[in-house]
């Protein structure tokens, strides 16, 4: 199974994407990788490895890049490039930290959507208290969606859900701001009355206080909305351990109860760390798409490289567009 890297996306790259796909294809046996960049930077990191390959890449796309222009203009960027590997089959899953709205642009216009599908979906999976985590999408790819776009996500999220998260007959949940039926703007309501007649387990309205307690295994909603939860999620739960730390180092007394509970605490933290979970997919584009957290370490990229083996494995695109065409997924 070969894999694309885009070494000089993130924020530590390339050290840690290197040093990421080295302890990868130590994990994983049927995993090859093509690192993607500055062949002299990667290399200062790289150890050989008969399943690590390097091609070179001249340009980067920043952060600060025009998504769209620079996917046009930086032709031998890292980005571009890698999913040229994956658009002319020399591999078969694309993985990047780097620029969100190139990654989505490259994956449009060079890797191409599944058919039946409008508008591909940025799709985490992050933690719950339980451990189970939950799949919400979209995140931010379309911050202007149609309920059909939100019928769509569902039948997409359940699919990943039962195929890679190994989950039998998913929940799928839709944001709303109560979960009573009826509730919500015209968006929700429409995507409402779709979701209940849709091929999956659709439960109903869930609230945005709920979503950490595994009220569904998958979560749909508007890119607008769904990057506002998933930011207020992050910071809330940065700032919490940032409050529980202070708390703990403000004198001699809670210094010593830190002492005693530092493993339990560290257990809690792991437990809603990101990096457990790999990356968000783009899904409905026609290969496995990963946009790994910009701030990305190496066991991040590992755990992104198990999500894209896992989606190639069990032929997650292929099986959303059958069902998409079966059940009528290009009607609106």
């Amino acid at each position: 199974m070969k894999i694309v890297l885009d070494a000089m996306g993130g924020d530590h790259a390339p050290e840690e994407m290197v040093y990421g796909a080295m302890e990868a294809v130590n994990t994983y046996e049927d995993v090859e990788i093509t690192l993607v960049g500055d062949e002299k930077e990667i290399n200062r990191f790289l150890s050989p490895h008969n399943r690590l390959q390097v091609l070179h890449a001249p340009e980067v796309i920043t952060n600060e890049d025009e998504p769209v222009r620079a996917v046009r203009r930086k032709k031998q960027s890292s980005l571009v490039l890698s999913a040229e590997e994956v658009k002319q089959g020399r591999a078969q899953a694309f993985i990047s930290a780097g620029n969100t709205g190139a990654l989505m642009s490259a994956g449009l216009f060079v890797i191409g959507r599944i058919k039946g599908v409008d508008r591909p979906a940025l799709s985490p999976t992050l933690p719950t208290l339980d451990g189970r985590g939950f799949l919400m999408l979209d995140v931010g790819a379309n911050t202007d969606a149609k309920a059909a776009h939100l019928l769509q996500y569902g039948i997409i999220g359940s699919i990943y859900a039962e195929k890679v998260r190994d989950i039998a007959n998913p929940r799928v949940g839709l944001l709303n701001v109560g979960t009573e039926d009826g509730k919500g703007s015209e968006l929700t309501k429409q995507a409402f009355s779709l979701l209940q007649e849709a091929p999956v387990n659709f439960i109903g309205n869930v609230e945005a206080r709920d979503l950490l307690s595994s009220a569904a295994d998958v979560v749909v909603t508007d890119g607008f909305t769904g990057n506002i939860a998933l930011k207020t999620i992050e910071g809330t739960a940065m700032n919490l351990f940032s409050m529980i730390k202070e708390t703990f180092m403000s004198n001699a007394k809670t210094k010593i109860a830190a002492s005693l509970v530092k493993n339990d605490m560290r257990g809690l933290k792991n437990k809603m760390d990101y990096s457990e979970y790999g990356g968000a997919g783009l899904l409905g584009l026609s290969a496995p798409v990963i946009k790994a957290h910009g701030s990305s370490n190496r066991t991040a990229v590992v755990n992104a490289v198990r999500q894209a083996r896992d989606m190639v494995e069990n032929n997650v695109s292929e099986t959303i567009k059958t069902t998409l065409e079966q059940k009528g997924g290009e009607e609106e």
